[in-house]
């Protein structure tokens, strides 16, 4: 499985899974990927959720609360939304 998070113009494209296989790898890119601009990231290529793909976007928020952004999440799958109401979380994701 694989997944990919690179910048494209004024935000940060994500494809693949997100899951535990590359939870790590994800968090890893994201975060570094922040450093560059705007903290938006764009979900609609991502492939497959679960609950460590919400691991990763709190690490995400985390990252970019530190660096003074503030984070948006786009085009989120409607496994990630389905995921983020189960564990009570929605309100605390910026998801548009």
């Amino acid at each position: 499985m694989t997944a990919s998070v690179q910048r494209i113009d004024d935000h940060i494209a994500v494809s693949g899974d997100m899951t535990l296989e590359t939870a790590s790898d994800l968090l890893a890119s994201g975060v570094s990927t922040l450093a560059d601009g705007d903290a938006v990231f764009d979900l609609a290529a991502v492939t497959d959720v679960d609950s460590s793909g919400l691991a990763v976007l709190f690490g995400w928020q985390r990252a970019a609360q530190a660096q003074g952004k503030t984070l948006r999440i786009e085009n989120p799958p409607y496994n990630l939304i389905s995921l983020a109401e189960v564990y009570g979380v929605t309100e605390i994701l910026p998801i548009s």
